[in-house]
């Protein structure tokens, strides 16, 4: 029995430096909740702004790291999304900056992510 565990433990420490040894210097994430995953698809794609964007970041407080912030830890509501959509998904992301509430609008598509829309979410009482 003392041996069963023994070669149990030293056959489990080798597979934990194997699996550090083979993941540690990689970007591995595991994201099994669809707020994640969409989250991490739409960074990995190449992000670029409409123009009514560009003109609204030009003439507020918002910049574009702050979308670029929402965009990593904001909040998807698929019920306002259009998952369904072809060939471009949208996306409608909720989060926060500087105590306001922001909500974006995203275009996925395969190669590219479009910020459509930026407003500021009103504030319930």
């Amino acid at each position: 029995m003392k041996t069963r565990f023994t070669l149990y433990g030293i056959g489990f420490a080798i597979g934990i430096v194997l699996v550090f040894f083979f993941l540690g210097g990689k970007k591995a994430s595991c994201n099994w909740l669809p707020n994640d995953r969409i989250l991490n698809i739409i960074q990995q794609k190449h992000i670029s702004f409409s123009p009514e964007v560009k003109e609204q970041l030009l003439n507020s407080e918002t910049d574009s790291l702050d979308i670029m912030s929402i965009l990593s830890m904001g909040e998807i509501d698929f019920s306002k999304s259009k998952v369904k959509n072809d060939p471009c998904r949208n996306y409608w992301i909720e989060g926060t900056h500087k105590q306001q509430a922001l909500v974006i609008t995203v275009e996925l598509c395969d190669s590219i992510a479009v910020v459509k829309t930026l407003d500021k979410k009103a504030q319930k009482k």
